[in-house]
């Protein structure tokens, strides 16, 4: 049975965000043959091109995982309408020196949580049109805009019950594609 390493890119820093606690308990709904690696991009500098040549160790960490990974995980919160900086900060960097996109062929998927009736509706977006510049394909369905409220957790940090068949789905969608284009 082939094995998936899929490198998780967490929107938010916050330790004890909704974004990080829904990456983790999704993970607990992968098929067993998928291993997860959380990227660390809050040690990334702000992108500068004049250090492309000479990219930062976080940077070259950061590219390295997300090379050895068969796709990609994304899960953002939406801030001012959009995805957060230190998120576009990553993509900018692992999309750099111009020729050697480390997001190039990875398949991907977006989903994110917030208070807001719409979820992370416009940062997907967002977040979605970049990917397809940075040659990421990209789940395109089932969409998932995640309202943050009381049950979507269980006290283990496991999905809730009202919301479990939904993500499950979502999931189970996510991993054939990640098949599909590995």
């Amino acid at each position: 049975m082939a094995q998936y390493q899929i490198a998780v890119v967490v929107g938010s820093l916050r330790k004890d965000s909704f974004n990080r606690q829904l990456a983790h308990a999704l993970i607990k709904l992968a098929p067993s043959e998928f291993t997860f690696k959380f990227l660390d991009i809050g040690a990334l500098p702000l992108y500068n091109q004049d250090d492309d040549d000479h990219q930062a160790e976080a940077v070259q960490n950061m590219k390295a995982e997300i090379t050895a990974s068969q796709g990609l995980l994304f899960v953002t919160p939406e801030y001012n309408r959009s995805m957060p900086g230190v998120l576009k900060n990553a993509l900018d960097h692992a999309s750099r020196p111009y020729g050697k996109n480390a997001w190039s062929g990875k398949p991907a998927g977006v989903i994110g949580a917030s208070i807001g009736g719409i979820g992370t509706a416009l940062a997907q977006q967002h977040l979605r049109n970049v990917l397809a510049y940075l040659d990421a394909p990209t789940l395109g369905q089932p969409e998932a805009f995640i309202h943050a409220k009381e049950g979507l957790f269980n006290d283990d940090g496991s999905i809730g019950a009202g919301s479990k068949d939904f993500l499950q789905g979502w999931m189970n969608s996510y991993a054939a594609w990640v098949k599909k284009h590995a």
